[in-house]
């Protein structure tokens, strides 16, 4: 039974299924109905995509024009002084009120000055060498300390030379005893030769025999001149005033003349010198001045341009401009009478060339520079400001010289003028202690430099 039941299922899959109907009668190239309704879950046809991304675009841009519309015409009241001290207030002159420092226009004497980078030179620097061989048995000198011109430094042992000079001496004695002889022989030949007694011949060698003995007592004084001389070089000696170098041999070593770093060097200090360039522009006025006699001062400032070294004048010009820099070189004298200079030091030059007198002064830090060209920012009393075009005619460090519409002790702006335009309305703020320190320092180094410089002596 089983097997006829499976040959009845073989025979019925063999047997080709019947078509559905109404399948028959459908074109072979023509979609099943309802196969394009049919569509997986997420899927968008491209017509409806792009209408969504549109009208999302359009959505945006509505947006963005009403936030614009918004931004522009929102109601806005004057800002708080805490609100503007927070920066609440627009960068370039917006309606909010500006946190600003400000100083007065003031009449002042404002130098015209060049500032310039110097190197110290001494007046003279010597190397001080020994001048004969020999053991180095003392140092008479500290390093680093003043010593006077003549003054005796070191002593080579003198006990060869000592030797030398009794040498000489005794070859002087010898040679005198011998002329001293011959001058009496000579003598008698004359007395022989006037009474014929003896020949002239021998009269006159005797007479060149003297003459070779006077020769030979003049070499002897010369070579204890000599001795003398070469002994007093065992003695060394300052040839200049100033402060003594390092040493450069130490006790018991062999000196020679032709050692290359010699025993020590001696600068002299008073007066020193700084050599500085400045531009050739400023040529004609510098030689002007000097010509008429004029005295140009010059100071010597430290590397952070705080503490004054010294203040002295220009001495002399080099004879020539340097055309690869377009600058000439100048030598200023400082008596430096506490040898605060050092040679080879750089220093900071400030060279006053003229000043200008009585006119209008405000800080360098209210100078802005812009389209107008040079301005500031003047204060008005009702707390606005206005821009006032200047010409700068001389500057000074934290000062300077200026021409335009501007009064003694109207008040411009000195901090915060980066933020402000013509009419923007502002708030004075007091600086801190340390601003009105920096400030005095700064009055303090203005009223040195406008007074009159020492001379130095050449």
């Amino acid at each position: 039974m089983d097997d006829d039941l499976r040959r009845v299922g073989e025979a019925q899959a063999q047997r080709p299924a019947a078509p559905a109907p109404g399948v028959a009668e459908m074109k072979a190239d023509e979609p099943a109905p309802g196969l394009a309704a049919m569509r997986r879950p997420g899927q968008v046809q491209p017509a409806r995509r792009r209408a969504r991304w549109l009208v999302a675009l359009v959505v945006l841009a509505l947006l963005v024009a009403a936030g614009w519309w918004w931004a522009a015409h929102r109601p806005t009241g004057p800002a708080t002084p805490a609100a503007a001290t927070r920066g609440g207030g627009a960068r370039f002159g917006g309606p909010r009120v500006q946190p600003v420092s400000v100083a007065s226009v003031v009449r002042h004497d404002v130098p015209v000055a060049v500032t310039a980078l110097g190197s110290i030179a001494a007046a003279n620097t010597a190397v001080v060498r020994v001048k004969v061989s020999g053991q180095l048995l003392a140092i008479y000198y500290t390093e680093g300390q003043p010593v006077r011109a003549g003054q005796v430094l070191a002593l080579i042992d003198p006990k060869p030379f000592e030797i030398a000079l009794e040498q000489a001496q005794a070859a002087l004695a010898r040679d005198q005893a011998q002329l001293a002889n011959a001058k009496v022989d000579l003598a008698r030949y004359q007395d022989l030769v006037a009474k014929e007694a003896a020949p002239e011949q021998q009269l006159a060698t005797q007479d060149a025999l003297v003459k070779q003995l006077g020769a030979t007592v003049q070499s002897d004084q010369a070579a204890l001149d000599n001795a003398r001389l070469q002994l007093s070089y065992t003695k060394v000696v300052a040839p200049i005033s100033g402060l003594a170098g390092l040493k450069q041999a130490d006790l018991g070593n062999v000196v020679n003349p032709s050692d290359a770093s010699g025993l020590l060097s001696v600068a002299q200090l008073q007066p020193a010198a700084v050599v500085f360039s400045v531009p050739e522009a400023q040529l004609a006025l510098i030689r002007r001045r000097m010509k008429a006699g004029d005295t140009l001062p010059v100071q010597a400032w430290d590397s952070t341009q705080k503490v004054l070294l010294a203040q002295g004048r220009v001495a002399s010009t080099d004879n020539a401009i340097d055309p690869s820099t377009g600058t000439i070189k100048l030598k200023a004298l400082f008596p430096n009478t506490d040898n605060a200079l050092f040679p080879n030091q750089f220093v900071n030059v400030r060279l006053q060339l003229d000043t200008v007198h009585d006119t209008l002064a405000v800080p360098s830090a209210a100078l802005q520079r812009g389209a107008p060209g040079t301005y500031v920012y003047a204060v008005a009393p009702d707390g606005t400001v206005a821009l006032r075009v200047v010409k700068v005619t001389a500057a000074d460090g934290d000062i300077a010289a200026v021409q335009g519409d501007l009064q003694v002790g109207e008040r411009v702006v000195v901090d915060g003028a980066d933020r402000l335009r013509d009419g923007a309305k502002v708030e004075i703020i007091v600086p801190d202690k340390s601003a009105k320190s920096a400030k005095s320092a700064r009055s303090a180094r203005a009223t040195l430099a406008s007074a009159p410089a020492s001379g130095a002596s050449n």
